[in-house]
């Protein structure tokens, strides 16, 4: 039975446009990974004071990860649009011409002159409220499809760790079971290796040093904590919801010390062998970790 993911990536896509009367509005959302939250916008400027609701939104569907969102206005190509004058803007522009040529030696502004500045003559004046509504309802409708996306590859992500985790029980498990025989073959090795140097090992405090040397050979606890720490990774995949992905860095760290750890008590080729393994399928889970938010 497949175990339901709950991680999300921090990288992801989604591109939302839409038709707001004359306008086209394309909005990008992008997300690489960071070690924070950092959210870029970029907006044309008389849109500038939607930036704080846009960031709002943002930063309630994303914990971590470096965010640019994108917007975009363009004109639509419609020849059948009649134009617009903008009465105000002319009636702005006679005022001013006039207080001007009262104090200065300058000629009048001709018809063409005032038709030729920005916003006097436009095939539709845009109501600014459904503009900033249009970008609104973009922004939450990209939010909703880049939310999925993520969704999409932090469950590739979590198939990942998974697989992982599970190859590394394998492992643990099959040394497990043949450790005592390992640490048996060892002992006897010390034991010959003892005999041959001192003659007598009965003494007492030879006896004590010796079983404290093979105590220091037991891995029954890295065994314990490696087991512990899988099924916390296994856990925050499958149970955790929220940000995760600096949790799992920890735990990564902690895997890898324990596998380190196993590594320097090797008796025998074995547990060399069984470290290595494990500590390449840990570098491979680190590396993706560092994807998730």
């Amino acid at each position: 039975m497949s175990k339901t993911i709950h991680i999300h990536s921090m990288t992801g896509f989604a591109n939302t446009a839409e038709e707001c009367g004359s306008k086209r509005i394309n909005l990008d959302l992008r997300a690489v990974n960071h070690r924070f939250l950092d959210i870029q916008i970029r907006t044309p400027d008389d849109l500038r004071h939607l930036e704080s609701g846009i960031r709002e939104k943002i930063s309630s569907h994303i914990a971590r990860g470096k965010v640019e969102c994108k917007i975009q206005i363009q004109d639509t190509e419609n020849r059948n649009q009649s134009l617009e004058l903008n009465h105000d803007l002319v009636g702005q522009l006679a005022e001013i011409n006039q207080t001007l040529r009262k104090h200065h030696d300058l000629a009048k502004l001709g018809v063409a002159d005032i038709l030729r500045f920005p916003g006097v003559l436009a095939s539709q004046r845009e109501n600014t409220e459904e503009l900033a509504k249009s970008i609104t309802e973009l922004t939450e409708k990209a939010l909703k499809d880049f939310t999925a996306a993520r969704k999409r590859e932090g469950k590739k992500l979590g198939e990942h760790l998974l697989q992982r985790l599970e190859s590394m029980e394998e492992i643990i498990d099959a040394l497990s079971e043949l450790f005592p025989t390992l640490l048996e073959t060892h002992k006897e090795k010390i034991r010959s290796r003892l005999v041959e140097a001192v003659g007598d090992i009965n003494n007492d405090r030879l006896q004590q040093e010796f079983a404290l040397f093979i105590q220091k050979s037991d891995i029954d606890e890295e065994f314990s904590r490696l087991r512990t720490h899988i099924d916390e990774v296994r856990r925050i995949v499958t149970e955790h919801k929220g940000s995760s992905g600096k949790r799992l860095d920890f735990l990564m760290q902690e895997l890898n010390r324990e596998a380190n750890t196993l590594g320097s008590k090797s008796i025998a080729a074995e547990c060399t062998r069984a470290s290595v393994e494990l500590k390449v399928l840990i570098e491979q889970m680190r590396e993706q970790v560092q994807n998730i938010e």
